[in-house]
């Protein structure tokens, strides 16, 4: 059950577009979302992810968010025993409509000067902008890691599946920072020249993880300024 903010103010408009904004319009709510697409964090990591965002306020949207039945609390099993945020099966439902918003605006300008990626936010990007006539009758894996954090990345019957990396053996092993990997994904570097200068390191099949590389083209008309990516 969705509950209503009454300590807000809403569009007051019955549309279902004017009633979705009432619980995540607010600055960073989707951005909080965002961080919880690939699984559950603790609320340093959602920090990390989230570097502009003030404690206070990621303090106040993750209780707008649960409130709105888009977000729970839990916590790790033990020895851990640390809390965690996680989507519901409802804040779950807002993946798709992310990955298309976050393909919609791929097409505008970065802002000069803008910060790199967070780790997560690439991780989304690649589900925004996969490509499946792209990938073919590829059946493949590759894992990712990129600031430290693993990800296992299958691509089969043209559809692309990502968790956190799960110990599963992988075709190819793809290392970089966002920096380095959104500049060969979407900046015209060489991968031959982020290769030479240590950026990016692969392990496993080469051509696996060249061809996993060309799957995740940008979309749409060029636009003045640098190209925008999805996340």
């Amino acid at each position: 059950m969705i509950v209503a903010m009454t300590d807000r103010r809403t569009y007051g408009d019955p549309c279902g577009i004017a009633r979705a904004l009432d619980l995540l319009g607010e600055r960073w709510a989707l951005l909080v979302v965002r961080e919880l697409v690939l699984g559950p964090k603790r609320f340093t990591d959602l920090r990390s992810g989230l570097p502009g965002l003030s404690p206070d306020v990621l303090v106040q949207r993750l209780r707008d968010l649960e409130k709105a039945g888009v977000v729970r609390r839990g916590a790790l099993p033990p020895p851990a025993g640390s809390r965690i945020y996680e989507l519901t099966e409802r804040g779950r439902e807002l993946e798709p409509v992310l990955l298309a918003l976050g393909r919609w605006g791929s097409r505008a300008p970065l802002p000069r000067g803008g910060p790199q990626l967070g780790v997560d936010a690439f991780v989304v990007a690649l589900k925004t902008l996969f490509d499946p006539s792209e990938a073919g009758g590829l059946s493949e894996s590759v894992e990712l890691l990129v600031g430290g954090q693993r990800f296992h990345v299958v691509v089969k019957g043209k559809r692309l599946q990502v968790v956190r990396a799960n110990g599963e053996r992988a075709d190819a092993t793809i290392q970089g920072d966002t920096r380095s990997l959104s500049a060969v994904l979407w900046h015209g570097r060489r991968l031959s020249e982020a290769r030479a200068a240590g950026d990016i390191t692969i392990e496993g099949s080469r051509p696996v993880a060249e061809r996993f590389l060309k799957l995740f083209p940008l979309r749409g008309p060029a636009r003045p300024g640098p190209t925008a990516v999805a996340g």
